[in-house]
Formats: C-alpha cells, structure tokens, sequence
C-alpha cells in the first residue's frame, strides 16, 4: 500500500505526543541505573561488578513481572478507545458498559499485581543464601549480598508504580509517569551521593548506599501516583470503584492470558543477559565490568525504543477500539521510523564515543579497552533491538501474544545462549563473542514479530479472528 508523506505525518506527530513523555520517563529510569553505575563505579571497581551481578539477577525476574503488568495497557487501551468512540452519549449503554470495565480493569489488575508480586518475591528471596553459586569472585559476593537484599525487598513498591503507570498509559495519559519518575529519580540520585560517598554525616556505604537510595525512591513512585489519581476527579472514579465485590476470576484470568506471555517474552530477552553477566564473570571483574558499562550505555539508548513501543501499544489499541484498521497501520509504520531515526542516534554516541564513554564509568586502565571495544558492537546492536522492541509492541496493541513469545524463546533462549559460549570460550572472542551472539538472536524477532504483525493485521481487515 502506498502512502505519501502528508498522509503519515500526523501519525508521526500523535505518535510523538503519546510517545515523548513515556521516552523520557523510560530514560528516567535507566539514568538512575546509569547513575547507580557511574556513581558506585567511582567509589570501586568491585562495587560496579556487584551492583552489575545483583541487579542482572534481580531484573530477570523482575523483567518478567514489569512484561506481565503491561498486559493491562492493550487492554485499558482497547476499552478507552471504545470509551471515546461513545463520548458525548454518556447515557448510552456502550459508554457506561466500557466506563465499568475500566473500573474492573483497576481492581482487578490490583489483584494481578499483588499476585505477580508474590511469585517475584519466592523466585528473589531464596537467592540472597545462593549468590555463592554463581561462580562470581568471593569479594563481588559479599558486597553484592546487602545490595541484593535492598533491591529485593523492594518488588512491591516498584510493580504496584509499574501497574499504575501501565494503567493511566491505557487511558493515554503518559505525562504523569513521566513527572513522578523525574522527580523520585532526583531524589535517587541524591540518597546514592550521601549514602554512597558518605556525605551529610552518613558512613560511606558504597553500593549498598545504592540499595538504600533505590528502596527509597521505589516506595515513594506508587504513592505520588494514587495521590494524583485521588486528585484528578475523572481518575478519582477508578480509584473509588475498588473493592472486593468486582473481583472476577475471569477479568483476572484475562490479564493472566494476556500478560503472562508478554511476561514471558521479557523474561527470554532478561535471561540471555542475565546469563551473559554470569557467563562474563567466569572471565574476571574487569571483563565483568566493561560488559556491565556497555550494556548500561544499550540499556539507555533502548529507552529511546522502549518509550516509542510503549506509545505505540497505546495508539494501536486505542485505535483498534475505535475500529479503524488505517490509523492502526498508519500509526504502527510511523513508530518504525520514528525508532529508526532514534537508533541512528543511539548508535552513532556509542560508535563514536567509544574511547571517552568508558572514562565516564572507571578509570581502571583493564576495564576501559574491553568496553570500547564493546560499545561499537552495542552501537549495532541498536537497530535489531529497537525493531524488535517496536515489532513486540505492535503486537501487543491487537493483544497477539503467544506466537511473539514463542519466538522469543527460540531466538534468546535456543539460539542465543549456544551460540554466545561457543563464541566466548571455544572460539576464544571473549565478551565480544557474546555481543555478537545478541545482534544474532535479536534480529531473528526483529524480522519476524513485523511479518506476524502484517499477517494478523490483514486478518483483521478480512475479519478473520486472530490468535492471542
């Protein structure tokens, strides 16, 4: 199909609309991560290693539940669409049914959280005894242990923050997020340069002053959201239709069906870098840490990917309630090159400032060429990443799930992971053989995740049903 540029151009700027404030409250959020790093990686080297160790552990599980909670979006999303389709005839039955499931969206995904918190925290907690067996070196264990503890104990006020953000996206509201992270981020990063350092009359606690900091402001994100919700009087509405009387097995039977997959899918692509830091570590800390500063720098400019998927799930579903299979195409090919452009970008800062960006991290003359080296291949990896990213997310705005994550599992788990300890190890290319191992394995959903979307989209405009 054919399109001139006149035509796709307000999708680009609606797109941008939605988008901006979700890139800049995902930056938010992998500043802190930076910051965390660059902070802590100038108090130590072994801090960084144990920072890098906890949070590689940590964040697999937590990939996952963060995957699954933004089941809510497509389906709040779909049903808002529906919502203003039907606005101005708020006596209608349409209106008021959808008004209803919004209000069962919100009670029920509290449920989905505190469940999805439950089985973060029994897949966490029991690691704290077992950081020991993961072949890092003794002196990363121990310093990692109380970091790790930190971070654990802070799954709840980090989902219940992810379920509210991931709820008000639904409704298209992507701004508040975007300021309650800036400002709990500031905050942060303020606790790491007093705990860390041991300023304000505080002991330097190096990363677990990190861990302090990070509990803090992750219990603080959730209740600055309920509080904006119980002020803005169209939210308060949600906020007043909780109760017990509108559990429904089947409402949250749907968020299972539609966020566990997603969960899934996040949980393959966590895992394989979960498992390159432990792989990494075997070398020694050095190597460790240049991978750690590599994959922060991939880490940031994925946001970049990650805010526009995210706007992009929203606009997909809200455009699929208003039951307009256009704007649908439209606004999904406008996110392909809006990502484009911001991968070009990403990758060129990493590319070309290889030799300065390590300095930002270490001084430590071992680490700083490994990770130069490292970040030209990161630079290329921006551009599979973020097309697989924006293909996932195209996906999950007509709330096709299962077969992406089929393909996940396939492309992170059973050809990545092989393929990146053959080429560490037997092939002898160190940690750069495992960067190349993810430049494979993400252009394998990269290529496909869009084929699925194209296919399932033309379904829907024959009318023929597609699977989730």
């Amino acid at each position: 199909m054919r399109y001139s540029f006149r035509e796709i151009l307000p999708y680009y700027r609606r797109n941008l609309r939605v988008a901006m404030p979700v890139v800049l409250t995902q930056l938010g959020a992998a500043l802190v991560g930076l910051f965390d790093s660059i902070m802590v990686g100038q108090y130590a080297t072994t801090d960084l290693a144990a920072v890098s160790f906890s949070n590689a552990i940590f964040f697999t599980v937590m990939v996952f539940s963060m995957g699954a909670v933004m089941g809510i979006t497509p389906l709040v999303g779909f049903t808002h669409g529906e919502l203003e389709k039907a606005k101005g005839e708020e006596a209608n039955g349409e209106w008021q049914k959808a008004n209803e499931q919004i209000k069962s969206y919100m009670t029920n995904g509290l449920v989905f959280t505190a469940l999805i918190c439950l089985v973060s925290f029994v897949l966490l907690a029991p690691c704290i005894g077992l950081l020991d067996y993961f072949g890092q070196e003794p002196e990363v264990v121990a310093c990692a242990r109380p970091y790790y503890t930190l971070i654990v104990l802070s799954i709840l006020p980090f989902l219940l923050f992810c379920f509210c953000k991931q709820f008000l996206e639904g409704l298209g509201n992507t701004l508040v997020a975007m300021v309650i992270t800036v400002v709990c981020n500031l905050m942060n990063i303020l606790m790491n340069w007093i705990l860390i350092y041991g300023h304000c009359g505080f002991p330097a606690m190096g990363a677990e002053g990190a861990g302090i900091g990070s509990l803090i402001a992750r219990t603080l994100m959730p209740i600055c959201f309920f509080l904006v919700m119980a002020w803005r009087k169209d939210w308060r509405q949600y906020l007043r239709g909780i109760r017990f009387s509108m559990i429904r097995r089947e409402v949250v039977g749907r968020l299972f069906k539609i966020g566990t997959p997603i969960g899934m899918q996040s949980f393959c692509e966590a895992f394989l870098f979960t498992a390159s830091f432990i792989i990494i570590g075997w070398i020694n800390k050095e190597t460790l840490a240049a991978h750690h500063i590599a994959n922060q720098m991939a880490d940031l400019t994925f946001m970049l990917a990650l805010g526009i998927g995210a706007a992009t799930t929203i606009r997909v579903s809200h455009q699929l309630g208003h039951g307009d299979l256009h704007a649908v195409r439209m606004a999904s090919r406008a996110s392909v090159h809006l990502c484009l452009m911001m991968n070009t970008i990403g990758a060129a800062i990493m590319i070309l400032g290889r030799n300065i960006i390590p300095y930002i991290f270490t001084s430590d003359p071992e680490v700083v060429p490994i990770a130069s080296t490292l970040l030209v291949i990161a630079g290329t990896l921006q551009y599979v990443d973020g097309l697989q990213c924006i293909g996932a997310a195209m996906l999950r705005g007509i709330q096709d799930v299962r077969v992406p994550m089929r393909i996940a599992v396939v492309a992170y788990i059973i050809v990545a992971l092989p393929l990146g300890l053959l080429l560490t190890f037997p092939v002898g290319w160190g940690a750069q053989g495992m960067w190349i191992s993810f430049v494979i394995a993400l252009a394998i959903p990269a290529v496909l995740y869009h084929i699925r979307f194209h296919k399932q989209l033309k379904r829907l405009e024959y009318g023929t049903k597609t699977s989730v």
